[in-house]
């Protein structure tokens, strides 16, 4: 079996191949740049973590790209180790996508990759690494490589005062036995923006502001619950595309790589705290000061008396009719095989862990219904690179799982999806970015033990 880090090494030629000359870059220069190198950060006064980073922050710049509009953008990899960068919900060629799996070209060390690409859709996206960490909890998304990014539409509707970009991220963990005897890493402390709650600047806002809310879960692993004490939050958009139906909620679910646009009206002053509903989470650090103008005090916080989540209440509640053309129905089945106490289990897509999972080729133009049949105890974020798609159905038992699941859900568009454990879900997509395609559970530790899959095009 051919492991991503042999992928690492036979690729290394490709990587100094597409290496700038210093002259090159200096004739001609970027519209950004990032670098990626080690550096420490300080999570809060008493905690330091030596990271790999980009640019020296985390998380790293917010990149503002225009619809449309070509970038370029040169990647500097200051590390003894290749690395890719990857543009999370664009629809981008493989070259630039950044995948190795799908053919990207990784950055050798200490080189420099110019990448250019038209970015789209507009929304908000991410970027981040897309390498193996192969239970070294410091590695990969372990660390701090992940940073917004914000495709501008051509036309900004601008109907909110300020804006704020939020990266909850979890950091410090190591592997513990579950009951069953695999080893999950779990984590000692949990930020917002890379800073504890009580460590970084507050939210400073006005009274009759409204503020746009950008949340990023960054975790490599684990989902998490967000609240603003005092007010309630309109949901605009779900990984950057915007929903059929903005609802007003009491708090945010988001998964590993997912995204929540959401509008807060600022009618309550105080200060406050934007944080985890789970009170060990928060303590750990995932939290915000939230602070309105001429306020002080000690930053408050309401337990939420409503828990609830579900992508369905975005849904569009008038649906348009079918597509013409039926999709071809895909069914995928994720198992893990139990490898022993004490060591990480493996993960398989019908039977088999990548890079030996796949299944027919996808027909350009085509459309196909992705069915999820989750038969392990485990919740996954599934992630499509370089395509969006429709969410139809969500959280059927196991037992419903022949032919095609009921069309409950329309108009909801993303780029991960949440499926619960022992349950199924679907959605669909257009084939229409030709090109070899990544699938894959965004947790970092299912992802190195085998959860992923190539669509090829036909």
């Amino acid at each position: 079996m051919i492991s991503r880090r042999d992928v690492l090494k036979l690729s290394g030629a490709a990587a100094v191949s597409a290496a700038l000359p210093a002259l090159a870059q200096d004739s001609v220069p970027p519209d950004y740049r990032l670098e990626i190198a080690p550096v420490t950060v300080d999570l809060s006064p008493h905690h330091k973590v030596r990271t790999v980073a980009y640019n020296g922050e985390v998380p790293g710049p917010l990149l503002r790209l225009k619809e449309g509009r070509p970038v370029t953008i040169d990647v500097t990899n200051h590390t003894d180790r290749p690395e890719v960068v990857h543009w999370h919900g664009l629809f981008l060629p493989v070259a630039v996508d950044g995948s190795m799996e799908e053919g990207t070209p990784p950055i050798a060390a200490n080189t420099t990759a110019r990448l250019t690409f038209t970015p789209r859709p507009a929304g908000f996206r991410w970027y981040h690494t897309h390498t193996m960490a192969m239970g070294d909890l410091t590695r990969s998304q372990y660390g701090g490589q992940h940073g917004w990014l914000m495709i501008e539409p051509r036309e900004q509707p601008g109907r909110y005062d300020q804006e704020f970009f939020l990266a909850l991220h979890d950091w410090g963990g190591h592997l513990l036995a579950s009951d069953d005897g695999a080893m999950n890493p779990v984590y000692e402390i949990a930020t917002v923006n890379g800073k504890m709650l009580g460590a970084g600047e507050p939210l400073r806002v006005r009274q009759g502001q409204r503020i746009l809310l950008h949340v990023l879960n960054s975790s490599p692993t684990e989902v998490h619950w967000l609240a603003l004490a005092g007010h309630e939050l309109r949901v605009l958009a779900l990984d950057g595309n915007p929903v059929p139906s903005p609802q007003v909620v009491p708090i945010l679910r988001l998964a590993p790589a997912e995204r929540v646009c959401a509008l807060v009206e600022m009618n309550n002053p105080g200060v406050w705290v934007l944080g985890e509903v789970r009170r060990h989470v928060q303590a750990a650090g995932m939290g915000i000061v939230v602070e309105y103008a001429g306020q002080g005090g000690t930053p408050r916080w309401q337990q939420p008396a409503d828990l609830i989540w579900s992508y369905a209440q975005f849904a569009s509640a008038q649906p348009g009719p079918e597509p013409t053309q039926s999709p071809t129905i895909v069914p995928l089945v994720f198992e893990s095989k139990f490898r022993g106490h004490g060591a990480m289990e493996a993960w398989t897509i019908n039977g088999k862990s990548y890079p030996d999972s796949g299944v027919a080729p996808l027909e350009q133009g085509g459309r196909y219904r992705l069915q999820f049949i989750n038969k392990s105890g485990d919740a996954h974020p599934l992630h499509l690179h370089r395509h969006s798609f429709e969410l139809r159905s969500l959280g059927a038992p196991l037992a419903a799982t022949r032919g095609s699941g009921p069309n409950s859900l329309r108009g909801i568009l993303k780029d991960v999806v949440l499926v619960d454990s022992h349950t199924t879900a679907e959605v669909e997509f257009t084939a229409d970015n030709p090109g070899d395609t990544l699938f894959h559970c965004h947790q970092q530790d299912h992802m190195d033990l085998g959860f992923m899959m190539l669509f090829h095009y036909a």
